[in-house]
């Protein structure tokens, strides 16, 4: 098969210092290598994912068992890592309005706003009243989250008043082993499903955490981890030019080390993955964003990850990114072929306006916006590479996901920092359950 493009002709670094860096990354390239042969014991243990047949036969029975009983809705109850990688696939593949034509329509709860709860809980009522049957997939890797729980719970108690007598059969709960949610499946008897103890959250999309609601909704997760299975092949290659993740790591670690650089943006020129980019913010963020190194000094470290939009965000901030700070490297991704070739129509009357698209297609308008946004910024010395899709298959997906999951880690071998680690994200979860406490005491 193909395989996506990257293009680094515009990154502005020497191919001196790029080899220099990847020359300091190869110990670090040795390690995800070898952490194949140790299946789920390291901290790299989410790249064993792809290749875990057991858990694609667990999670294609489990479909199938959930799926037997006819339900019209999937409601996934989750947050960050355990849903914005679904979202990511599923709208890459399916597109923003999945909805309208699926047989199976899918909601996915991850915030405690009460207005987006409950409309979802309306939806979810009318179902269960008029009959049909639903699937709650609780998603929590520590079993514990408080915004996942408060979720569930209200979902959970609606259910129960539809199906009194078997509500468990429509529950899948997806956690660690043994955590809190773990033992209340075990206890209630709901389906569950789990996660590698050293798979962590961000890292998760091929665990049974994104693979069980793609599966349900008809993904074919077979062809997602086999092209997760090239990405991983193309990240340990030896030979820098066909190393991808290498590639994309040492050319944001070098602009970073200079000094200048400070935001990543990925510009995506498809509206299906503007998801994929709420994705990769949270696995860059989470995973670069450290107060201490691996020598516990204090250094503050962090690229910010932002997401544009092509051609929308041209007209929103490309101003702001052509005349500001000169602190941004992007990440351009783009589509070479689109299922669809709308062709613009011929009017005299707008022949005038804007000269030279009638009779042809919007691919190739939006082909043309691309590559002059790519010429303003290589005019005014804006660094950038461009990454390109084949087309959006699950195939292609699941090759890109993996290969940014594993530029992530290279990162953070260059940065000296642990990128499997979230210690400040748990301050707020602290506070939070404080607050709750002191307010159940009242």
């Amino acid at each position: 098969m193909e395989t996506i493009s990257f293009d680094i002709s515009n990154c502005l670094i020497s191919n001196d210092d790029l080899q220099q860096q990847y020359t300091d990354l190869l110990p670090e390239i040795d390690r995800v290598s070898h952490a194949r042969s140790t299946n789920y014991l390291t901290d790299y243990a989410s790249i064993n994912l792809p290749f875990d047949k057991e858990l694609i036969k667990t999670i294609i029975a489990t479909a199938k068992e959930k799926k037997s009983l006819n339900p019209t809705t999937l409601v996934v109850i989750g947050i960050g890592g355990s849903n914005l990688g679904t979202i990511a696939i599923l709208e890459a593949l399916r597109g923003k309005y999945y909805n309208e034509y699926c047989t199976i329509n899918v909601y996915f709860v991850d915030t405690v706003d009460t207005d987006h709860v409950s409309d979802i809980a309306h939806r979810v009522e009318r179902e269960l009243a008029t009959g049909n049957n639903i699937i709650l997939n609780v998603i929590s890797k520590s079993g514990t989250t408080t915004e996942t729980i408060a979720n569930f719970e209200i979902f959970l108690e609606i259910l129960k008043n539809h199906r009194p007598y078997n509500y468990h059969n429509f529950i899948v709960a997806t956690t660690d082993k043994d955590s809190a949610l773990h033992t209340l499946a075990t206890q209630e008897k709901y389906t569950h499903l789990t996660i590698p103890q050293r798979v962590g959250g961000r890292y998760s999309v091929f665990s049974a955490v994104g693979l069980f609601p793609l599966c349900f909704l008809d993904i074919d997760i077979e062809e997602l981890m086999r092209g997760a299975q090239s990405g991983f092949m193309h990240s340990i290659n030896q030979n820098l030019p066909h190393n991808y993740a290498a590639l994309s790591a040492v050319t944001l670690f070098t602009h970073y080390k200079h000094g200048m650089i400070t935001i990543h943006d990925t510009f995506l020129f498809s509206v299906a993955l503007e998801s994929f980019g709420a994705w990769y913010r949270q696995l860059s963020a989470e995973s670069l964003g450290k107060m201490y190194n691996k020598n516990n000094e204090q250094i503050n470290t962090g690229i910010l990850p932002t997401t544009s939009i092509g051609s929308t965000d041209l007209h929103s901030v490309a101003q702001l990114y052509l005349a500001g700070p000169y602190n941004r490297f992007t990440t351009f991704i783009a589509i070479q072929h689109n299922k669809s070739h709308a062709t613009i129509p011929h009017y005299a009357l707008f022949e005038t306006i804007v000269p030279n698209i009638q009779g042809t297609s919007l691919a190739f308008v939006m082909d043309a916006i691309l590559e002059g946004t790519q010429h303003a910024y290589r005019n005014d010395n804006r660094p950038f590479i461009t990454i390109t899709l084949p087309e959006k298959s699950a195939y292609y997906i699941g090759q890109l996901m993996q290969i940014k999951m594993i530029e992530i880690i290279y990162c953070g071998f260059l940065l000296n920092i642990n990128p499997f680690d979230q210690p400040q994200v748990e301050y707020y979860k602290q506070e939070t359950k404080k607050i709750l406490r002191a307010s159940s005491l009242r």
